[in-house]
């Protein structure tokens, strides 16, 4: 059902694709948008190694919620920094996609719980995070990306 990596000689492993999920803050969540349009949004997000879902939160309201109401079906690309190999001007960067079904998850305990995990990969200020959960939990909607499939690839720039 999904391709095949072309430059299947710079596929990561699976190990490395979660390494990449798990340490970068960043990523690019696809959906399918308004009248067919692709719509993508910089998301902030959380990889759970203990049941390989992916999980980021958002306003209730919203082109994303509805795109995912209307087709849960996503596509997530993270992306590290890269890095210089010896003096090479171009950088290395690993990226990984992931394809899967999305949904929103109305548990208000488990929002919480999940909402810190992401809050950790930027901070550790309890202070900090208490009080924003405190602030705008109420008006915060946590979604689930439940993965089909992951690839990853190393990439060089040159």
């Amino acid at each position: 059902m999904f391709r095949e990596m072309v430059r299947f000689k710079q596929a990561l492993t699976p190990e490395e694709c979660a390494e990449v999920l798990r340490s970068e803050k960043r990523a690019v969540l696809s959906v399918n948008g308004d009248d067919g349009y692709p719509y993508c949004i910089p998301i902030n997000h959380f990889y759970n190694d203990e049941d390989g879902k992916i999980y980021f939160h958002g306003g209730k309201a919203g082109h994303r919620v509805d795109a995912v109401k209307a087709n849960d079906k996503v596509c997530l690309c993270v992306y590290d920094a890269g890095n210089h190999v010896g003096e090479n001007w171009w950088l290395t960067v690993k990226s990984v996609v992931v394809f899967g079904r999305c949904r929103a998850i109305e548990d208000e305990d488990r929002m919480i719980e999940i909402t810190r995990k992401i809050c950790y990969k930027f901070t550790e200020d309890e202070d900090y995070i208490a009080k924003e959960i405190e602030k705008s939990a109420w008006r915060t909607l946590l979604f689930e990306i439940e993965p089909e499939h992951i690839s990853g690839k190393l990439v060089n720039e040159r």
